[in-house]
């Protein structure tokens, strides 16, 4: 037997110091520091508990968990924006931004200039309140569940590679609300054109959904929210996509059209809705490609990037 095999086949080497001196100081530095950011939350916990059970459950959970630490990344940091709000950086954008989604896609319905929220806002009916509620409740869990059957599937690069450009087309955006805080079509709806730094949450359109259902689901969602005016980019727009690019890179055939089909479903319940602007969708679309250029043209290619975690994470 191997040095290798010996170390996997020994329980001892899931709690070495080193490894518990690592997760202890990781998961108290970020409930202290979630602590004094937004306050403390179960779910916070729940997060810590899980990442350390699966990390000292077996080596194969320990591989499982530190992968899907991209994604705990992206979590804490969108939850960490609500300590810091766009709006007091930069100015909001609400009268402008409608303006040029008028000016760019509005079009003329019974006499009245009219941008495609507003259309859809007076045609609403009730096939397409739950067909765009489930769209839009495929925005998290399909890239999820994609990224598990890579890992689990033995494709662990490609994991990564999707892990880590989900997380970097996540950057790009959150990048993107700061420079140019937006409100969404619904604020416009409710509130005008005025700017309110303390407007709650709103599940705009797909209250229906949960209406039809008699449930809370979106109500709960988007009460949570970091940031009222982050609609620009659509982030909900890019995920998708990002699983198409991957799926289509791995073969994954008669998938893809699925993929296809919520990616497309999810761009047109964001205006359906009036979660979002054409405009904020196609920006959500050009982050995708444009975190899929930068990671395959610049990362990909790295020396240090392929040698001390590609090999560590693939290989080991």
């Amino acid at each position: 037997m191997n040095h290798r095999a010996t170390a996997e086949a020994s329980p001892s080497g899931l709690f070495s110091k080193k490894d518990i001196l690592l997760t202890s100081v990781i998961s108290l530095s970020y409930l202290l520091l979630s602590k004094i950011l937004i306050g403390f939350k179960p779910e916070q916990l729940v997060l810590v508990l899980i990442f350390n059970v699966l990390y000292y459950l077996s080596f194969g959970t320990r591989k499982f968990i530190t992968g899907f630490s991209v994604f705990m990344i992206f979590w804490i940091i969108f939850d960490y924006m609500k300590a810091f709000p766009n709006y007091r950086y930069n100015t909001v954008h609400i009268e402008s931004l409608y303006n040029a989604e008028k000016s760019l896609f509005g079009f003329r319905y019974k006499g009245e200039l009219l941008t495609p929220n507003e259309f859809w806002q007076q045609h609403a009916n009730t096939f397409l309140d739950v067909l765009c509620g489930i769209f839009y409740l495929c925005w998290v869990p399909v890239p999820l569940i994609f990224a598990a059957y890579l890992f689990f599937a033995g494709k662990r690069e490609q994991f990564m590679y999707f892990a880590l450009t989900f997380l970097l087309v996540n950057l790009i955006g959150f990048v993107g609300y700061y420079i140019y805080p937006a409100a969404p079509p619904w604020y416009v709806q409710n509130y005008g054109f005025k700017f309110n730094a303390h407007t709650p949450g709103n599940t705009a359109g797909l209250h229906r959904f949960d209406n039809f259902f008699h449930a809370g689901i979106f109500n709960a969602l988007y009460a949570k929210s970091s940031n009222v005016f982050a609609a620009m980019p659509s982030l909900h727009s890019a995920y998708n996509l990002v699983v198409l690019y991957y799926g289509i890179k791995n073969r994954m055939g008669v998938m893809n059209v699925f993929f296809a089909v919520v990616a497309a479903g999810i761009w047109f319940a964001a205006v359906y809705s009036s979660h979002h602007y054409v405009l904020d969708v196609l920006c959500g679309i050009t982050c995708a490609v444009l975190g899929i250029f930068i990671f395959k043209k610049w990362i990909i290619p790295n020396q240090y990037f392929q040698l001390h975690l590609m090999e560590k994470f693939v290989r080991d």
